[in-house]
């Protein structure tokens, strides 16, 4: 008995199928980018409620060159993301080896140290303010144990910043934990056992076999984690506003001002379009860098 040929409908269901799911993507992700590209070479006036656009790319240009707060912004971002996200990576990594040696209670642990990633960020915010606060912070409470002087932590610029990071790392370890205990956990104990009974220490099994073999699932929570520290905006925001001056404004946040103080939408929107450059440039990078670790 002959099989009968398919017809259309049988031949071209699995492009149905996924119909509604691309025209879901098309219209939540490539309407937005689209709208967001005609912004960026476009400048809106208001005048009695009514939105006047004119194309004028050169006109949003004109303003990389103007924007006094740009500058701080892209430094105060690359100084944010290089050093939270070393720091979150190296935490993280101690504590999933160190949790994945532990024999009994390693689920009650795991489960304490993911607890700050479940904290609403308004939760997180209000906390920290109060631990910083300059008359009865805990940390002002615990310099005066010693004798020394209170600090103003969010409102001196030279300790602002770094403590911005430092709310940051303490959000996001966990996250970074989660990734590198799941990766440990997958190691193959063959290689490990025969390496200590070769002879090797604790400490070379970890730097010789642990660290090459967890190589490409550093990479992918460093690239993860790098993504989501340039779009950072609420830690920033409820701490600090950016202030003292552009101590701790990050690009996330002037864009914000840029759009939403300043009303300058054209503008913002090819700032938006340059940050969205930067971190698919970034993607490329790191996708390399995670290819050769996967090599390696």
């Amino acid at each position: 008995m002959r099989h009968q040929p398919a017809g259309l409908i049988d031949r071209t269901f699995p492009y149905w199928s996924l119909l509604p799911a691309v025209v879901v993507f098309i219209v939540l992700s490539l309407y937005p980018l689209l709208n967001l590209l005609m912004m960026s070479v476009s400048t809106y006036r208001f005048e009695g409620g009514v939105e006047h656009t004119t194309f004028d790319p050169m006109a949003n240009l004109r303003y990389f060159g103007e924007d006094p707060g740009l500058r701080p912004a892209i430094v105060n971002t690359l100084i944010f993301v290089f050093v939270a996200v070393s720091l979150e990576l190296a935490i993280g990594l101690a504590l999933a080896i160190t949790v994945s040696r532990v024999s009994r209670y390693k689920g009650l642990i795991r489960t304490l140290i993911i607890l700050p990633i479940l904290v609403p960020p308004v939760a997180i915010g209000s906390m920290w303010r109060l631990m910083y606060n300059y008359d009865f912070g805990v940390f002002n409470q615990f310099l005066s144990v010693f004798g020394l002087g209170p600090v103003n932590w969010l409102g001196d610029g030279r300790f602002a910043l770094a403590s911005v990071i430092m709310v940051d790392v303490w959000h996001w370890v966990p996250f970074i934990f989660l990734i590198l205990f799941a990766a440990v956990e997958g190691l193959p104990s063959d290689v490990v056992e025969a390496a200590r009974i070769d002879g090797a220490r604790q400490a070379q099994v970890t730097r010789y076999i642990v660290l090459p073999l967890l190589r490409p699932a550093i990479a992918v929570a460093f690239t993860f984690r790098a993504i989501l520290a340039f779009k950072t905006f609420d830690e920033v925001f409820l701490l600090t506003s950016g202030g003292p001056g552009t101590a701790t404004e990050l690009i996330s946040l002037h864009l914000y001002k840029v759009f939403f103080a300043q009303n300058n939408l054209g503008y913002g929107a090819m700032l938006s379009v340059t940050v969205i450059l930067m971190v698919v440039s970034f993607l490329l990078v790191s996708r390399r860098a995670t290819q050769g670790g996967k090599e390696a």
